[in-house]
């Protein structure tokens, strides 16, 4: 496995509920495009599977 894994957001947080919002910014996603590479790890795993139909994994 990959040490790391980039995750774009590609559709938008805005009137999901406080959950989903949240894991995004704990995911570092906080604007429409944006990529950041992760740790790959169990926990972000989980948080990335939560939003899986909000971004993209690439």
């Amino acid at each position: 496995m990959a040490d790391t894994i980039k995750v774009t957001l590609v559709r938008s947080g805005i009137g999901r509920n406080k959950k989903i919002r949240q894991t995004l910014r704990g995911l570092g996603l906080t604007k429409m495009n944006k990529t950041v590479e992760l740790k790959n790890t169990p926990a972000i795993r989980g948080m990335i599977s939560k939003v899986s139909f909000l971004v993209r994994i690439g």
